[in-house]
């Protein structure tokens, strides 16, 4: 049974959620016991503290779903310190804007990726410690007396324009956040999570430690093929999936043996919309899956669920606000919006993250006081997102008012593609437009300026230096692209041919 706990606490204190013989942790290796995993939790924090680094220096990972990417962020808040996780699936180029970006003091990553690293890409003040370097037995750490709005990590996010921003979660965001989903998902000491997502994501986070709070095990996976899936749920028992929709929609093509479907009792999704077929789909093929459709932000976390009872009536439903959150559909001019009209997503609450690190230009465009109306008030996040509340209070997305490409649940910066589209020299100009796809959700398309000769050594540079989920999936060159009366170019309307 969970208890839904309002006091937060250091998060660290996961570990001692689970009975001190459950399995909190299986992979090929095995199992790992809450009492195993407070011991590695313990050495690794032990092992950081010797490092006698600032309290509130940031440590960063680059690592895979090992078993110390999966003890790292409770290690790393443990010894006083800030986790800094890096997805996998970056290349060098990323990796170091956030090294430098964050301050970085130590990077534990695998010698095989720290020797992808160029000259000036690790500055100066961070070290590089090789995984197997780190001891996950030994002296044992005792839990942190963190105070809640300590902060805990640091989660880089794409935004509309720039490179990634660092969104700030404090000790109380991540522990509120455990105890909320754990509750309402009705995860038990029972269950077991196949975690197939990147734990640089809150919602691949999420996965540890909502599964830790409820005293369940989690089962990390890094997969290639949708059969690797499918061979993870057999092999590690699993009850619960976490994921996006490009990954429903390999799993619904794939084949699964019935009995095999037939274990899993819970699906969740976030990173983009179901829609009604992939609804219908899943609902036939795992027939003892509740399914929980979900929407979130990483400004606020996790903001709203339906409950599984309703997917089938409201397919198209992000639900309403889970607990500790408010959220609010806001015209405007700041007051609520009436039901059935659109408005603005506004979250607010103990959820809402610090903010975005050492940038505050950018804070204003997300975070600004609640409106007069809030229940619960403070700093709140608008989410750039349009939604509508139905009279009977479920919430339906309804679009993202920035230029966001949402592309197989990963929120990519179309800045960010452009500057490394026009980095090389193969084109003058670009605009990096998201298009709808169906297995991607979006998929990226650039429109250059330049010579079409260019596009196979475009194409081969982007793949050294941008990370899968960043590759365009196609180009289309012109002799100049059109801009508007402030000269800046004109996304409207290459948005509108690319939809002609």
């Amino acid at each position: 049974m969970i208890v839904l706990d309002p006091n937060p606490r250091p998060i660290d204190t996961l570990t001692a959620r689970g009975r001190p013989h459950d399995v909190a942790l299986v992979d090929r290796a095995g199992a790992l016991d809450f009492a195993g995993l407070e011991d590695m939790v313990g050495a690794v924090a032990s092992w950081l503290a010797a490092k006698q680094l600032p309290a509130g220096m940031r440590v960063a990972t680059w690592l895979p779903k090992t078993r110390l990417a999966c003890v790292m962020p409770l290690a790393v808040a443990r010894a006083g310190l800030v986790h800094v996780p890096v997805n996998p699936l970056l290349k060098r180029a990323q990796v170091a804007h956030i090294l430098a970006d964050s301050g970085a003091a130590l990077l534990v990553t695998q010698e095989g990726r720290a020797g992808t690293f160029l000259s000036g890409d690790v500055h100066d003040g961070c070290r590089v410690a090789a995984e197997e370097s780190v001891p996950v037995t030994g002296d044992v750490m005792a839990p942190s007396r963190a105070q809640p709005d300590d902060l805990a990590a640091i989660l880089y996010t794409s935004g509309s324009t720039g490179r990634p921003k660092g969104v700030m979660l404090s000790h109380a965001n991540l522990w509120l956040g455990a105890i909320s989903v754990a509750h309402y998902l009705k995860l038990q000491p029972g269950d077991r999570v196949l975690g197939v997502l990147p734990l640089s994501f809150d919602y691949g986070q999420s996965q540890l430690l909502s599964t830790w709070a409820a005293g369940a095990s989690v089962a990390p996976l890094d997969y290639l093929t949708p059969r690797d899936v499918i061979k993870g749920v057999e092999r590690y028992e699993a009850t619960t999936l976490a994921g996006v929709p490009p990954l429903w929609i390999q799993l619904l093509e794939a084949d699964w043996p019935p009995e095999t479907a037939a274990r899993l009792k819970r699906l969740t999704n976030s990173g983009g919309a179901l829609t009604t077929a992939m609804v219908r789909g899943l609902r036939g093929r795992f027939p003892n899956a509740d399914l929980y459709a979900m929407y979130g932000i990483t400004e606020a976390f996790r903001s709203t669920y339906l409950d599984p009872a309703l997917i089938d009536a409201h397919p198209e439903s992000i639900g309403q606000a889970i607990p500790f959150a408010e959220v609010m559909v806001v015209r405007p001019d700041g007051t609520r919006a009436a039901a059935e009209d659109s408005g603005e997503l506004v979250h607010a609450g103990p959820l809402v993250s610090q903010g975005y690190w050492r940038d505050p230009e950018r804070m204003p465009e997300r975070y600004r006081p609640a409106p007069a109306f809030s229940r619960l008030g403070g700093t709140a996040v608008y989410s750039g997102d349009i939604a509508v509340e139905g009279a009977d209070g479920l919430l339906r997305f309804v679009a993202r008012a920035d230029e966001m490409i949402k592309s197989a649940g990963n929120r990519i910066s179309p800045t960010e593609v452009e500057e490394a589209v026009l980095s090389g020299g193969e084109a003058s100009e670009a605009v990096a437009l998201g298009v709808a796809d169906e297995r991607l959700g979006q998929a990226i398309v650039v429109i250059l300026a330049g010579d079409a000769a260019n596009e196979s050594a475009l194409r081969e540079r982007l793949r050294r230096e941008l990370p899968g989920f960043m590759q365009p999936l196609r180009y289309e060159w012109r002799a100049s692209l059109p801009r508007n009366a402030n000269g800046k170019f004109d996304r409207a309307s290459l948005r509108a041919e690319l939809k002609s």
